[in-house]
């Protein structure tokens, strides 16, 4: 395995560099050194990317670099510098796998991140899959991206490098505390460390027992939503009538079951909408659903609208204005860019792909690949599988650029640009 190392010059991802390198024969890896310049910090950025570059060098592996404008770029997508960095990174680790030079790529994430992730995670208010914190794999269709130290401190990592006299850059930028993760760093954590020294690795068990529950959840929850979950409206005689884009779900069956896979549920028809519930709302639909009356309303964020029936609670969204005819009509838009219709304000940025786009219906024979998908799939196919079939195929957006699907509501889709969706609708 061509296995490419995300390195930034701290203690964390030169340890497992050097690690790698020691290690590469036994493995049968080809380590390669990425380096990222984010164009923050100056000259200290500037000795970053020298440092690196020499390590590789003392090394004697490949070494790969590229420069980029984070702060530009968070200023154009309306992120944080944090945020903006992230993808930036992991964009460009993508490309790079892409590439064909290399088939994964390794960060160092340690224990310490792990549990500075997870705190932020739990003070923002996070379900259970936010709690599952660093994933140690992420699959893309590119390639893998690797988390071998999460099980390892800082501070082991530190006493590694020191017992081989192996240097390393301190980034000065994580000691300002206008960034949040500075602050649970050097503020939150260290006084909760006071009640309890042993909260890091408690709080690293819960990303490990989160994620092994939420990989449980994701096999269970769609054999409940068949029988749950009901596209169309009930009709006299038998059967259902499936107009508009609404569905349904059971009541009685919804009662018969844990409180959990209620929520589950619940957040899951509106999942099939393209919309997130925070908590209070899945509870107010929920509560709509067990002890409701009979035509009681309740409309959510994003234009989700919930009506109890005597035996069912309906889902429906907002209709987007203007008449059906407007919102037939294929939206040409260019890249960067941003257009409205079907009830989304579509927002695509990009730092490198430029020219038009199209928000449109879906039509027959469009296909789609998704995120985690090994191969293209017919959109019919993926409307079926979320319950929504002929009847949603007036309303359910997509967008093409250069002949392919680069998204498409409520599905999380391969695509070369990026994304922000804004609520008419949906809020992805």
């Amino acid at each position: 395995m061509r296995l490419a190392v995300g390195l930034s010059g701290g203690a964390d991802s030169v340890a497992l560099t050097c690690a790698l390198v020691e290690s590469a024969a036994a493995l049968g890896l080809g380590v390669h050194a990425a380096h990222l310049h984010h164009g923050l910090r100056g000259d200290e950025a500037d000795g970053d990317l020298e440092f690196c570059r020499v390590l590789a060098i003392r090394l004697a592996i490949p070494f790969h670099a590229k420069r980029v404008d984070v702060a530009a770029e968070a200023k154009r997508r309306r992120h944080t510098i944090e945020e903006a960095a992230r993808l930036l990174r992991y964009e460009w680790f993508r490309e790079l796998m892409a590439a064909g030079g290399v088939d994964a790529v390794a960060t160092a994430h340690s224990l310490d991140d792990q549990a500075e992730t997870v705190l932020g995670k739990f003070l923002r208010g996070a379900w259970t899959e936010g709690l599952s914190g660093i994933h140690p794999v992420v699959e893309f269709a590119e390639g893998r991206i690797l988390r071998p130290l999460l099980s390892c401190t800082r501070a082991q990592v530190e006493a590694w490098l020191g017992a081989r006299g192996q240097n390393w850059r301190e980034d000065s930028s994580n000691q300002e505390l206008h960034f949040t993760r500075n602050r649970l760093r050097h503020e939150l954590l260290p006084l909760l460390l006071e009640w309890n020294p042993q909260l890091k690795p408690h709080l690293a068990q819960m990303a490990e027992l989160a994620r092994e529950e939420e990989a449980w959840w994701q096999l269970e929850i769609p054999r409940e939503a068949e029988r749950v979950i009901q596209q169309g409206k009930p009709v006299r005689g038998g059967g259902r009538a499936e107009s508009g884009s609404g569905l349904s779900l059971d009541l009685l069956r919804l009662a018969g079951l844990p409180i959990a896979v209620q929520r589950r549920l619940v957040r899951l028809a509106a999942e099939k909408f393209g919309l997130r519930l925070d908590f209070a709302a899945t509870e107010k639909l929920r509560a709509l659903a067990l002890t409701g009356r009979t035509g009681e309303k309740f409309e959510a964020a994003g234009g989700l609208r919930a009506e109890r029936s005597a035996r069912e609670l309906r889902l429906t969204i907002a209709a987007a204005k203007g008449s059906q005819q407007e919102r037939a009509l294929p939206i040409e838009f260019e890249i960067p860019g941003e257009a409205s219709g079907w009830g989304v304000r579509v927002k695509v940025e990009s730092a490198e792909k430029s020219g038009k786009a199209v928000l449109r219906n879906w039509k027959a024979g469009d296909r789609v690949r998704l995120r985690y998908s090994s191969s293209e799939k017919k959109v019919k196919e993926v409307l079926e599988r979320m319950n929504l079939r002929s009847t949603d195929r007036s309303v359910w957006p997509v967008v093409e650029f250069e002949g392919r699907i680069v998204w498409m509501r409520g599905v999380e889709v391969e695509s070369v640009l990026r994304f922000r969706i804004e609520n008419l609708i949906a809020d992805n």
